[in-house]
């Protein structure tokens, strides 16, 4: 099986494609080979738009990022059906890459899962040629290209998941440990320091912060911090639970480090 290239007519066109000047580099990923000779029979009417690849299967399309200097990816939804993480390993590895998905119909949970793994545009199957070429160009420039339904699932979804963490009655329930490592967090102590208090590893301690930030919807330790400390997060759990580990009632005058944004 072809790699990269699965279009018989495209395997000596390489060199010629990377030299045809500036333009939009786009890959296009569809296991149906009619949709990958209409889509770029659409874009070769376009001066500012190259397709530089196609694949058929999300391996050779990773295969194909790590070749390829990409703008945007062109994505068959049935391609990253079933697997969770394809979104958010495709941004690891292109990350100036921007990603169209296609879908044959719309829904809520998996529009929103999808703009929330990094995903720039959700398109369906049908749309028209002029409005494809519309939103390559609209995502490449940097904008997101999402419909007026899509807005309100997206919006709901956040205001729904705003609701679920100031909500008492369904708080996420966290471990001990858990408890003891965000205490730590809140004092400015660094994951080596976490690590050697609680008797563990730093990379215990980041798999433990990772499972923390995805309970309480923050993204790093100064979000967590700050979440704390609006909802008084420790102190709740001390009065619910008296094994629970204490919260210092003074914060050290000098921490060891300052709260950063990355884990």
């Amino acid at each position: 099986m072809t790699v990269v290239n699965i279009d018989p007519t495209r395997v000596n066109e390489d060199a010629p494609e990377e030299q045809a000047g500036p333009g939009i580099r786009v890959i296009l990923a569809d296991s149906q080979a009619i949709y990958r000779v209409g889509m770029k029979k659409v874009f070769a009417l376009e001066d500012d738009i190259r397709v530089i690849a196609q694949v058929e299967t999300l391996t050779n399309l990773y295969a194909a990022l790590q070749r390829y200097p990409t703008d945007v990816v062109l994505l068959e939804g049935q391609l990253i059906s079933g697997t969770i993480d394809a979104i958010p390993e495709l941004v690891r590895q292109a990350p100036n890459a921007k990603l169209i998905v296609q879908v044959t119909e719309t829904d809520e949970s998996n529009t929103v899962e999808l703009y929330r793994r990094g995903v720039r545009g959700v398109v369906p199957r049908s749309i028209s040629p002029d409005l494809l070429v519309k939103c390559v160009r609209k995502i490449a420039e940097g904008e997101t290209w999402i419909d007026n339904q899509s807005i309100s699932w997206v919006i709901d979804a956040y205001r729904s998941q705003a609701t679920s963490l100031t909500d008492p009655k369904v708080q996420p329930k966290l471990s001990k440990k858990e408890l003891a490592i965000i205490s730590c967090i809140t004092r400015g102590m660094r994951n080596k320091e976490i690590a050697y208090q609680i008797g563990t590893t730093e990379q215990v301690i980041k798999n433990y912060l990772r499972k923390v930030y995805d309970k309480l919807g923050v993204s790093d330790r100064l979000e967590l911090a700050l979440y704390c400390l609006h909802h008084e997060l420790l102190k709740k759990y001390l009065v619910d639970d008296p094994t629970a580990p204490p919260t210092p009632q003074t914060p050290p005058t000098e921490p060891s480090q300052p709260l950063r944004a990355k884990m």
